[in-house]
């Protein structure tokens, strides 16, 4: 078994306390369903700093910036992918699903 980390991009949260609890209903549903493969469910990410060279400057490396990430434990990448297809975020928020084999050391 491997972990596999997802890197969410994009999204975002709706106006409304309506649809935003449908949103939050909806990642619930999909980290139940994904049960113990959880290894961290992560959280939203927020403001970032970007260090090259020692100078630091704000914001993310990439664009759009990572919104978010969760852990997974999968028997393979093909799992892991499987297992994110089913994000809230790919669900009409204009989000994306990074899958990253994290490597044993």
């Amino acid at each position: 078994m491997s972990r596999y980390v997802l890197v969410f991009t994009g999204g975002g949260m709706p106006e409304t306390e309506e649809e935003q609890a449908a949103v939050m209903a909806a990642w619930g549903v999909w980290y139940q369903g994904l049960g113990e493969a959880i290894a961290d469910p992560g959280n939203p990410l927020g403001a970032a700093k970007n260090i090259t060279n020692g100078a630091v400057s704000d914001g993310a490396v990439s664009s759009p910036p990572a919104s978010g990430f969760t852990i997974l434990n999968a028997d393979s990448m093909d799992s892991a992918v499987e297992m994110a297809q089913g994000c809230p975020i790919l669900e009409g928020y204009n989000g994306q699903v990074t899958v990253y084999e994290a490597m044993e050391m």
